[in-house]
């Protein structure tokens, strides 16, 4: 048990965070479930990190990403708990939609404050027991619409923007203290945030998808398994676009 690595994912009580998790554990590592406010989903992601008899360790850990204080909560819990912390998955994220003129500054600064601050505090608490180690493995989660840009979303593209310029130049800081960081990209993903879309705009989404169909969670998971894996050593600052084609 002590030889496993220990992975931390932010917005783990469902969506792709939740797939993340149960991959991650799957794969040998123990895995801190970070979640905002539903207990009871965080408790499902558990039952299904255990369901898949992999032998290893959860610890569920409620914490708001964008407040400083819980970050580090966050950290030093996993750190208490499993002695270590190898991988840091900030998947954490909130939308507020609305075109740019109809925006307010509190949606906008929201956004920012968890999908790209959660992400800045989290990393910063983590690469400290990463460098005593001198290993780690930082994935961001970003988006297609922070690569391509999205009308309505002028928020949201900006924060998962800034994830990738963060994403590199933590890269370039910590790639000599054998710590990587690299980001994914989804596309078009189906999850709560999309069911709810109409079935028409669905369709016409998945017409322009080279794949011809959304992508699921697990898709995701699949993608960031192999940037925490250590067979993916020499990959750093990169972006892995997984959305079936869509941007092609």
């Amino acid at each position: 048990m002590e030889d496993r690595q220990c992975a931390i994912i932010t917005g783990a009580g469902r969506g792709i965070g939740r797939a993340i998790a149960v991959k991650l554990y799957e794969n040998g590592m123990n895995v801190v479930i970070n979640y905002a406010n539903n207990d009871e989903a965080a408790r499902e992601t558990e039952r299904l990190c255990k369901d898949t008899g992999a032998g290893g360790e959860v610890l569920v850990v409620k914490g708001d990403v964008s407040n400083p204080d819980d970050a580090g909560n966050i950290v030093d819990e996993a750190v208490s708990k499993f002695g270590r912390v190898d991988v840091l998955v900030n998947n954490a994220g909130i939308t507020r939609d609305g075109l740019l003129l109809r925006m307010s500054e509190e949606d906008f600064d929201r956004v920012l404050d968890t999908n790209l601050k959660g992400a800045f505090f989290l990393t910063k608490e983590v690469v400290k027991p990463m460098m005593k180690k001198r290993y780690g493995r930082i994935i961001n989660i970003s988006s297609i619409v922070g690569v391509h840009g999205n009308a309505g979303q002028a928020n949201y593209a900006a924060s998962k923007a800034g994830l990738i310029g963060l994403t590199k130049s933590v890269a370039k800081e910590l790639a000599g203290r054998n710590i990587t960081s690299n980001a994914v990209a989804p596309g078009m993903i189906r999850t709560e945030m999309t069911d709810v879309m109409d079935e028409k705009v669905k369709d016409k989404m998945k017409s322009e998808i080279p794949l011809g169909r959304m992508g699921t969670p697990e898709d995701i998971a699949d993608a960031v398994a192999f940037l925490a894996d250590e067979k993916s050593s020499y990959i750093t600052g990169q972006v892995l676009v997984v959305d079936g084609g869509l941007a092609l």
